[in-house]
């Protein structure tokens, strides 16, 4: 198990998330910061013990990954990202951490839905809406959607439930520029990330992005991307052919730690340890998407 050292040379720790510790240089350089990824997993806003095994190095591998996919190695159009370009990191953390471009981030969580699931379902199912999109009556759960939806979320301060918003409302936050702007880009990202997964016989259900302005105001893609922790991945041929909802969408994430915390904790005080096996099942299933996709 690994987990972000307290020091590293040449780096000051000043921020830990759930799953993500932060850096700057001790060199006072303004504009690079250190993003490492932890083992840590969470869960129902709750930090879980253990983490999983290889986690950190196997999400900062697909997020470099499609990185370079997004920035144009697919042959689509190269969309800012984040990275430092030939800036190394500290060796106790490189598989597991970036150096990044401090930006100005923007606090609009830009999820994209391209199938019916999850909290989108739960509200289509009482107003045939998602995030004040209207919906063709007739959906079901796991069902692909006429077109990719744009359902962003208000980035809540640390400790609070991020909370889903319209369209409208995120125009009211940022403008309707950078509002339009974010969703655009949004969608741009979903869709050619969605040919690619299915070309690799993956559905990319629904992911979630984050981008910040740069020191020229470029909006930029950041944090994580595409990960198991931050998308709905499907096997394609088990979406087609299962018989009920569960056969249909089962899930390479951490969907195995959610079930098997449901089914045994009632969501007060502190978390049950995991077992061996949740854990170990959990590991191989960020492998094997990691391995379905890059090669």
């Amino acid at each position: 198990m690994t987990d972000a050292p307290a020091t590293l040379p040449g780096w000051t720790h000043v921020y830990s998330g759930k799953v993500r510790d932060l850096y700057r240089p001790d060199s006072g350089q303004d504009g690079t910061m250190l993003v490492v990824a932890s083992d840590r997993v969470s869960a129902f806003d709750h930090v879980l013990d253990p983490g999983i095994p290889g986690k950190g190095a196997l999400l900062t591998t697909l997020s470099l990954w499609w990185f370079d996919q997004l920035g144009g190695a697919d042959g689509g159009r190269p969309i800012p990202n984040h990275l430092v370009p030939g800036a190394t990191a500290p060796e106790a953390v490189a598989d597991r951490a970036m150096v990044v471009k401090a930006l100005a981030m923007q606090p609009i969580e830009c999820v994209v839905r391209g199938y019916l699931t999850g909290s989108g379902w739960a509200e289509y199912q009482q107003t045939r809406t998602v995030c004040g999109v209207a919906l063709p009556e007739g959906l079901e759960n796991g069902d692909r959607l006429p077109e990719p939806i744009f359902t962003p979320a208000y980035k809540a301060p640390l400790g609070e439930h991020d909370e889903n918003i319209t369209f409208e409302e995120t125009v009211d936050i940022v403008g309707a520029d950078r509002a339009a702007e974010l969703r655009d880009a949004s969608i741009e990202a979903y869709t050619r990330a969605s040919a690619i997964a299915e070309a690799k016989g993956l559905i990319l259900a629904d992911t979630k992005f984050e981008f910040g302005l740069d020191a020229d105001d470029v909006l930029t893609l950041a944090d994580e991307v595409l990960t198991s922790d931050s998308s709905r991945y499907w096997d394609a041929e088990a979406w087609r052919t299962g018989a009920t909802p569960a056969e249909r969408m089962a899930s390479f994430d951490k969907q195995i730690v959610r079930d098997w915390l449901a089914a045994n904790w009632d969501k007060t005080g502190t978390p049950p340890t995991l077992p061996a096996e949740i854990v170990d099942r959990t590991a191989a299933t960020y492998r094997e998407l990691v391995g379905r996709l890059s090669h």
